[in-house]
């Protein structure tokens, strides 16, 4: 998705004073790279970025000169220098570090995987993930795991059972506003497209509070969330555990892995 179409997650009010433009024109550069545009030129750049032709090749130079890109002259593409950033940020931030073990536990408990998710935009973003102990998990839920589902994936969030827990926690403002203009894409015959069939959708995950979303962003995957809240009654994240409907159909996710993810975000509730 072109990172000038991303909806900004909400930070301090800012003067146009105090605005940087050419800081802000630096990173929607770097956020023009994703899995689906790897390597960009600087006329791809400019068009995913919003600003003209010049200006990103500017940025893409310097980036480039600065380590955070690398380039064969014509194209550029993500250096490993910008893992700074996240590798900073999973050091420092208190909610992966606090949510991990729980994350890990989970996954010795049921060889299941699980990770914790929170909104940015109109996408969610994987900040944690359980650890490599999956017993005799099948191969199966190998793929499951490992296809588009890492630390730091970015999923949409409409088409996803995190996504959908998080959006249903936004007041009734916020998701008009989030909604507004908004054009959910298809990502499988089963995504729900429709902005009305997605309220609806919120609205029953407001009352159950938890969500399934099944084979609505990948066929042959579904998954299962419950919303992590602080103790002031925010939710600050959403737990889920992700399978296939063949390998664990939706009676047994409900039945048999609900329970745990309420009663980890329970256990967590304190520590966020």
């Amino acid at each position: 998705m072109p990172a000038h179409s991303r909806t900004a997650s909400p930070g301090p009010a800012l003067s146009r004073a105090d605005f940087i433009e050419g800081l802000a024109k630096g990173l929607a550069v770097l956020e023009s790279f994703d899995t689906e545009r790897q390597r960009l030129n600087a006329t791809l750049t400019a068009e995913r970025a919003g600003i003209t032709r010049a200006a990103a090749r500017r940025h893409l130079l310097t980036l480039a000169h600065l380590g955070y890109l690398e380039t064969d002259g014509s194209h550029f593409w993500l250096a490993s220098k910008v893992l700074r950033f996240s590798g900073s940020y999973l050091a420092s931030a208190r909610l992966p570090r606090a949510i991990q073990p729980t994350l890990n536990r989970l996954a010795v408990q049921t060889r299941e995987a699980f990770s914790a998710v929170v909104l940015d935009g109109d996408e969610v973003v994987i900040v944690a993930r359980s650890g490599g102990e999956r017993g005799t998990a099948t191969s199966s839920a190998e793929r499951v795991i490992a296809y588009g589902v890492h630390l730091g994936a970015r999923l949409p969030a409409h088409a996803t059972s995190t996504g959908r827990v998080l959006l249903a926690a936004l007041s009734r403002a916020q998701l008009a506003q989030w909604m507004k203009g908004r054009t959910l894409t298809r990502l499988t015959p089963l995504t729900r497209t429709e902005p009305r069939a997605l309220r609806q959708t919120l609205e029953q995950v407001r009352r159950q509070d938890w969500c399934l979303a099944s084979e609505e962003h990948e066929l042959g995957v579904h998954a299962l969330a419950v919303p992590v809240r602080n103790a002031g009654g925010a939710t600050v994240a959403a737990l889920n555990v992700v399978s296939s409907p063949q390998r664990l159909p939706a009676a047994i996710l409900q039945r048999e892995l609900l329970p745990l993810l309420q009663e980890a975000a329970h256990e967590l509730r304190p520590l966020v």
